[in-house]
Parts: structure tokens; C-alpha cells; sequence
């Protein structure tokens, strides 16, 4: 993969974030600001962007999403190497309570 299209792709996820990320605003805020990871305020923004706009900042060469699982513990838990079935929920679980902690602090 050469640069241009990783900044082809990068534009393409950019443009599919802030697509889905308007869309669980618009449906269910309180649900969109847990699962997106962001703030009321940046999802009142997203919330109003037009398609003009949104396809403007999506053109940007830096990726607008980022990995929320930041620790070890977090991947530790999602990735569940060599665990059992009835584990991984468990642990799913966990990570997710992790994660909304982390939504929690930051908000």
C-alpha cells in the first residue's frame, strides 16, 4: 500500500466515523456518547454537522477515531488468548466497564 491510498483510506474511515457517529447521536445520545468514547460537546457538534461538512473534515489526512483500549489489561481481556467460551463474556464485560470508566473520567 503506497501513501496515497493510505490517505484515500484514511478519508474513507474519517468519512464512515463521523457517519455513524452522527447516526447514534441522532438516535440515542446517551448510548452514542458511551459506545463513540466522546464528550456532550463534541457530540452536539457532530450532531449538527451537515453532509458538506462532514465531508470536509473527513478529507483531513489525520484519522479522526483512535483505539480506546490504551492498557494492556483492557487488550488482555478483549483478546482472551487460550480462555474458555463462558470466560469471554466475563471478560468482555469487564473491559467494557473499564472503558466506560475511562468515557467517564474524560467526560
Amino acid at each position: 500500500m503506497n501513501a496515497d491510498q493510505i490517505l484515500n483510506e484514511i478519508r474513507e474511515a474519517n468519512l464512515s466515523y463521523l457517519m455513524l457517529a452522527q447516526s447514534l447521536i441522532r438516535t440515542d445520545r446517551d448510548q452514542a456518547l458511551y459506545r463513540l468514547g466522546i464528550s456532550e460537546e463534541s457530540a452536539a457538534l457532530i450532531g449538527l454537522l451537515t453532509p458538506a461538512q462532514m465531508m470536509k473534515i473527513a478529507a483531513g489526512n489525520t484519522l479522526l477515531c483512535r483505539f480506546r483500549m490504551d492498557d494492556d489489561m483492557v487488550w488482555g481481556l478483549l483478546t482472551n488468548h487460550g480462555k474458555s467460551a463462558a470466560n469471554d463474556s466475563t471478560n468482555r464485560l469487564h473491559a467494557s466497564i473499564l472503558m466506560a470508566g475511562r468515557h467517564q473520567e474524560a467526560a
